[in-house]
């Protein structure tokens, strides 16, 4: 009996036939179907209906945190005292039925598992019928049939992501659909249906480039998006944790398919915004020639600036939370400004003795001076400027007994030293929001999956190094490019311009775990305290935050939920849960 009360669950979630469907008999009036794509406006309506399913970003995990904080990126000033997300995936307690991001993801994202299959159900029922629709313009039907495609795409691909091969679904299932049986597919099966998905909707003439139409389409899909699913979801797919032989014909493909979106992009006006800093505080104007030009997706659903201050704020300002503050893994992968690593490694295990490239020019006494500029718009450190306070110019006082100094046992409070400065806006405070979204997509990750995909497939070719270095010469970056690497060491070299150019931007939580490096990375996190000495004078030593239990090989994707495995006896568990 349990079993059959699963089964219809699931059903209720994937099902949804099209007119045929013995659902669409509704004595009490309801609209059926049938109804809905007979009328033109019903129709347009349903495809916006698909886009309900997305999921939030930026500080929409629960509780008002970063994804950047459950990587070594950062840690939450929730962590321990609150007892909320951060600590449990610190502890590395989450199971199949208590998975605190993937099954729960706290108010705003909900069970993602779940509104993932209700996304690709609601797609698979629009395009089941829109070809029979009566749409009143051709040219409408057509678009919104690519646009259906791109959006299952895009739902399959975070779900995959997340946990791996899953049941290429492409049509409604009825109500005789027997689940029983029901099977994974490989990842890689579910990749190329992503790229079969978006080719498809590159090809229509009818899905346009960019919105211009204003903000109520904000965030419709694009052709644009179509080319930065594919570039993400082949890199992926090439990489160690899903290409253990390490196939190189898969990493040919991302090569090829990022060269293909990195060309029709920036043929069709998309270029890489030259202000860094200020880029992340702005909401893209729309329109056929717009001012941000990098944008390929921004979700209004996110947003990321919403009282950011309040719940990523300092001390000084008294906000809800410190939030999600940089760790000194992070601030440690910053380069000098002349282009070298300061620090090649650690000489322990916690992190406390870094091993200092002394061609660097990097000062221990001093770490803050002469860094790569992008260090300057992420982190808030010791004595850096924040801004004006009540009419006042402050100066960060994270040291010890400063008024934004290290209190383990309070949210408001850093507990490693540094603050979040990307995306904060220091002229506003804490009962204030910007209406800046999160972007999902931007062209230098494009530039940057390809750099890392050409280097695997070929080495070090002339087109690698011109693509990272696209990044870093950028007027507000300006960093030295690189050249006369091993491939091993453009490898780590791009590895790490991954990680600094996207910064908290939900990259670095899931390229350690395609890169299969989890355990090197994640079994600890450090800040730094400073003492004050004299007037302006400081004496740093580095510590250990906090160790973490949630970096063994079977945390590289989320279990599946039990629900799903008492369901579906042959959909099997992911490894080690």
């Amino acid at each position: 009996m349990i079993k059959k009360i699963f089964i219809i669950s699931f059903i209720i979630i994937i099902a949804g036939g099209c007119g045929k469907d013995p659902l669409d008999i509704t004595p009490d009036g309801r609209t059926t179907l049938k109804d809905v794509f007979s009328d033109n406006d019903q129709t347009g309506a349903y495809l916006n209906s698909c886009y309900a399913f997305l999921q939030k970003y930026g500080i929409r995990y629960f509780h008002f945190m970063f994804l950047a904080a459950l990587s070594d990126e950062a840690h939450d000033s929730d962590d321990p005292t609150e007892n909320l997300t951060a600590t449990a995936w610190y502890k590395g307690t989450l199971t199949p039925s208590n998975n605190p991001l993937g099954n729960n993801r706290g108010d705003d994202n909900g069970n993602y598992y779940g509104t993932a299959w209700q996304g690709i159900r609601k797609c698979n029922v629009f395009l089941a019928n829109i070809d029979n629709a009566k749409v009143t313009n051709p040219a409408d039907a057509a678009r919104w049939k690519a646009e259906a495609k791109v959006l299952r795409a895009y739902y399959y691909w975070e779900l995959i992501k997340m946990y791996g091969g899953m049941p290429v679904v492409d049509k409604p299932f009825d109500l005789t659909a027997d689940f029983v049986n029901l099977k994974r597919d490989a990842f890689n099966d579910c990749v190329q249906f992503i790229v079969k998905d978006c080719k498809e909707a590159i090809a229509e003439p009818q899905l346009p480039w960019r919105i211009t139409t204003g903000e109520t389409d904000r965030s419709r899909f694009t052709k644009a998006v179509a080319y930065a699913i594919m570039s993400e979801a082949t890199l992926f797919n090439a990489s160690p944790l899903w290409n253990p032989d390490n196939n190189v014909e898969k990493w040919q493909q991302a090569a090829t398919l990022s060269k293909e979106a990195l060309d029709a992009l920036t043929g069709n006006g998309f270029m890489l915004a030259s202000d860094y800093r200020n880029y992340f505080l702005t909401t893209p104007d729309l329109g056929a020639n717009p001012a941000d030009k990098e944008t390929i997706l921004q979700l209004k659903n996110s947003d990321v600036m919403d009282a950011l201050t309040n719940f990523n704020g300092i001390p000084s300002i008294s906000p809800y939370k410190g939030g999600s503050t940089p760790s000194q893994e992070l601030v440690d992968a910053y380069e000098m400004k002349n282009g070298q690593p300061p620090i090649t490694g650690y000489a322990d295990a916690d992190h406390l003795h870094p091993v200092i490239n002394t061609a660097s020019g990097y000062d221990e006494t001093d770490p803050y001076v002469n860094r790569d500029p992008r260090f300057y718009a992420t982190v808030f450190y010791n004595n850096a400027y924040y801004g004006t306070i009540n009419g006042v110019p402050h100066y960060i006082e994270s040291h010890v007994d400063g008024t934004d100094g290290i209190r383990n046992n309070d949210r408001k409070h850093t507990h490693n030293g540094y603050y979040l400065h990307k995306f904060i806006d220091a002229s506003l405070r804490n009962d204030q929001g910007s209406s800046a979204k999160w972007r999902r997509y931007r062209l230098a990750e494009i530039y940057l999956n390809y750099a890392e995909a050409l280097n695997e497939a070929y080495g070090t070719t002339p087109e690698a190094y011109d693509a990272v270095n696209a990044i870093r010469s950028r007027p507000s970056v300006s960093m030295p490019p690189l050249s006369g690497l091993t491939k091993e060491q453009f490898r780590q070299r791009v590895r790490n311009e991954r990680r600094v150019e996207l910064a908290f931007e939900e990259n670095r939580f899931w390229d350690v775990r395609r890169w299969k490096i989890l355990d090197q990375t994640d079994k600890l996190t450090t800040g730094m305290q400073w003492t004050k000495v004299a007037a302006n004078s400081f004496a740093g030593k580095r510590i250990v935050v906090d160790r973490r239990q949630s970096w063994a090989e079977k945390f590289h994707v989320f279990p599946i939920p039990s629900t799903e495995i008492i369901t579906m006896p042959l959909f099997v568990q992911n490894p080690g849960w």
